[in-house]
């Protein structure tokens, strides 16, 4: 029977810390996707979503994307949170919350998130400092892509105030793992979370937000964070076997289609407006239960895969891991400026998407290497 390894939270493996690096480095690259043509919003577009080829392609992309990497990104959050909070109890877990959180949160809203629209009206010639700073002057509050950091904050105090009434006890050595689930069960989750975010997006379609939350996609991330918690005690995803990884990969493959067989049955390809953000159209149905069920695969495949062939120690990959928060927190100004800086360059929308993504999440990284030189950074990015 396995056990427990007695200490009170899982280490943070290092196939974990690399995980999180990648999936910062594909946040970066889904935007960077949606700059040059895939459906989507996002501060600068230089090519809109017009239907064409590469348009079609670069919107899979962000399709697959949006499917798993912030679900997976609180999925990781929720397997640190209990031992986090045992650790330090409960009033200085919400503390440190507030400041890893709260202090990026505002630092972007007040002040990175105008840099990154005022840097918007460079192609067409507009100056860019008057309206940043007239923007920080009102205190215009831009949250972009710091809803993350919200959004955990509520997680968070949700898991403290759970934690508080339940005291849920440390894993022990001599307590047996808990056996992974089964295939039902996942598959059960997969069809609750579609059906969830089908409720949802009725009330709050795709698109629209509540304080800068999508709350149409939210039946994943509070599932999956929730999911992180329960694991962190038997160690789950530390333990996904080839078998659940490459099942669900199989599932993952045969789902993806179907998103583009339901927008052609519903006449896109014939110039025909097609809905998948809400109601109870047959897009938006499929949409819903597309989600999970591509995500569970990828998300199983890169647990599987990362821990299999690369759980192992790497200063580079340390390095990077360190400063992976800190490139999430900047990188809208620095793609924004780098796409609006080759506006002028007449190059293919593909080219211009693979060139500034690779050279966005390198700037972004150095940026962060270098905010965490500022003393005091290191506590909060």
């Amino acid at each position: 029977m396995n056990t427990l390894a007695s200490r009170p939270a899982p280490d943070r493996a290092d196939f974990i810390d690399r995980l999180r690096v990648t999936l910062t480095a594909l946040v970066i690259t889904h935007h960077a996707a949606i700059t040059y043509g895939a459906s989507g919003g996002w501060f600068y577009r230089e090519v809109a979503d017009d239907g064409s080829p590469s348009s079609l392609l670069l919107t899979l992309l962000t399709a697959v994307n949006q499917s798993f990497f912030m679900g997976m990104f609180f999925l990781l959050a929720g397997y640190f949170t209990p031992g986090s909070w045992r650790r330090k109890g409960g009033t200085r877990f919400l503390g440190d919350r507030l400041v890893r959180l709260g202090v990026p949160l505002l630092a972007f809203g007040f002040v990175l998130g105008p840099m990154s629209l005022a840097l918007t009206g460079l192609p067409a010639g507009k100056p860019v400092f008057e309206p940043w700073l007239a923007m920080m002057a009102e205190g215009a509050f831009v949250i972009g892509p710091l809803w993350f950091a919200l959004a955990l904050l509520i997680f968070a105090a949700g898991w403290s105030v759970w934690a508080t009434l339940h005291r849920p006890e440390a894993p022990t050595g001599e307590a047996p793992a808990e056996e992974l689930p089964h295939w039902p069960a996942w598959l059960f989750a997969a069809l609750a979370v579609g059906a969830a975010a089908l409720l949802l997006r009725q009330v709050v379609p795709v698109g629209e937000s509540v304080f800068g939350l999508q709350l149409g996609y939210f039946a994943s991330y509070v599932f999956l964070f929730a999911l992180g918690c329960h694991a962190a005690r038997s160690r789950w995803l530390e333990r996904v076997n080839v078998k659940q990884a490459a099942g669900w990969g199989a599932v993952s493959l045969l789902t993806v289609p179907w998103l583009f067989v339901s927008a052609s049955l519903a006449g896109a390809f014939e110039g025909q407006s097609v809905d998948f953000n809400g109601g109870l159209g047959g897009p938006a149905v499929v949409y819903a239960f597309w989600e999970p069920l591509v995500a569970w695969g990828i998300i199983a495949g890169l647990l599987f895969g990362f821990r299999t062939r690369f759980n192992k120690a790497s200063e580079r990959w340390r390095r990077w891991n360190a400063h992976a928060y800190g490139a999430f927190i900047v990188h809208a100004p620095v793609l924004v400026a780098l796409s609006v800086l080759a506006a002028p360059w007449k190059a293919p929308s593909l080219v211009k998407f693979g060139v500034i993504a690779v050279a966005a999440v390198l700037a972004s990284f150095q940026v962060a290497a270098l905010l965490h030189k500022i003393p005091g950074a290191k506590r909060i990015i």
